[in-house]
């Protein structure tokens, strides 16, 4: 039996001119929760998608447990459990109904109410699916997969669009997924999650792994401790970034709007100068904020930008594409038609 749960090597995933997934190579060990990290349109779903066996890939090797989707994808699916970005359940079966309804398609399986309990929605077992709350739907999406006790299990941005409260309902649920040996992939585009739950993480972007190792060693690589964050800097005139790059103990100083977010080696140290640096210029900050470096800093260290930020712009470019296309579609049709 292999030490991998999952071998990934120079995976490739085309959509028409679109390049989802560019070469890829990843190797995750067993009994650990893995982190698949970036904005919106990275790649990480048509990776997750390549891995579940849901899309074929254009190029590359995949396995699983040992095992390629190739003659042994009825195997593998008894061996493997997913929750998907977006789970359709039917309304009017309560959650034991439908936990049931999956558990009916396996051979290996748990007793419906103990996936249930393990999700802790046992107490909304005979609650119609349509009267959940966002959730606890994700929850019972989970326990849909759990029901057939897997050796790994992929969860593709299960906290998305849920509250702080429900969200970090699912984080402790994952904790206990893990604690029982299983091993989990998770995608998301939020690093404070993947700070909190992953052993290992790969940071995409534009189809490409940037970044690969765990959390701890990924922001070491920064050689900052943490970031200062400036905010609305009224000055005239406008302050130069290169203010702040030249002060001693600033790593880098991206500018954020009409501040400044500087990565720092030692706030305690690096904070007094700054706002020296600011005093001198006559500059007033609205506010200044402090914390400890996160992936975010990473991201931003290796990109120049933010992943929120890269979102915002990929969103800009894409709805401005978008009439472009139906332009295309419109003239394929007339030409079709004539």
């Amino acid at each position: 039996m292999t030490d991998l749960a999952i071998r990934v090597r120079g995976l490739v995933k085309r959509f028409e001119e679109v390049v989802a997934v560019d070469g890829i190579d990843l190797d995750v060990e067993r009994g650990i929760c893995f982190g698949l990290l970036g904005p919106n349109g990275a790649g990480k779903t048509t990776t997750v998608e390549v891995l579940e066996g849901l899309q074929r890939p254009d190029a590359g090797e995949v396995e699983l447990l040992g095992l390629s989707w190739n003659g042994r994808a009825a195997e593998l699916r008894g061996r493997v459990g997913i929750q998907l970005q977006e789970t359709e359940l039917y309304d009017r079966l309560s959650a034991l109904e439908t936990v049931t309804l999956f558990r009916s398609f396996y051979r290996r399986r748990l007793d419906a109410s103990d996936a249930l309990a393990q999700v802790d929605l046992l107490d909304k077992k005979d609650a119609w699916v349509g009267k959940l709350s966002g959730g606890q739907k994700q929850r019972l999406a989970i326990a849909c997969a759990l029901v057939a006790d897997p050796e790994l299990f992929f969860l593709d941005e299960p906290t998305t669009g849920l509250d702080p409260a429900a969200r970090r309902s699912l984080w402790e649920i994952i904790r206990a997924m893990k604690s029982r040996g299983r091993t989990i992939v998770l995608t998301t585009h939020y690093m404070e999650e993947a700070e909190k739950l992953c052993d290992r993480v790969a940071i995409l972007r534009k189809g490409k792994v940037i970044a690969l190792g765990s959390p701890r060693e990924l922001i070491a690589t920064l050689g900052a401790g943490g970031s200062v964050e400036i905010i609305e800097v009224e000055s005239e005139p406008a302050l130069p970034a290169e203010l702040f790059a030249a002060i001693d103990g600033v790593v880098a100083c991206l500018p954020d709007g009409s501040g400044f977010r500087l990565s720092v080696k030692e706030i305690h140290a690096t904070l007094p100068r700054v706002i020296d640096a600011l005093r001198q210029r006559g500059a007033r900050p609205s506010r200044l904020h402090t914390r400890t470096a996160t992936l975010d800093d990473v991201f931003i260290e290796l990109t120049g930008t933010s992943i929120g930020e890269e979102e915002a712009a990929e969103a800009k470019a894409k709805a401005a594409a978008a009439p472009a296309r139906g332009w295309k579609r419109r003239q394929k049709s007339d030409g079709a038609a004539s």
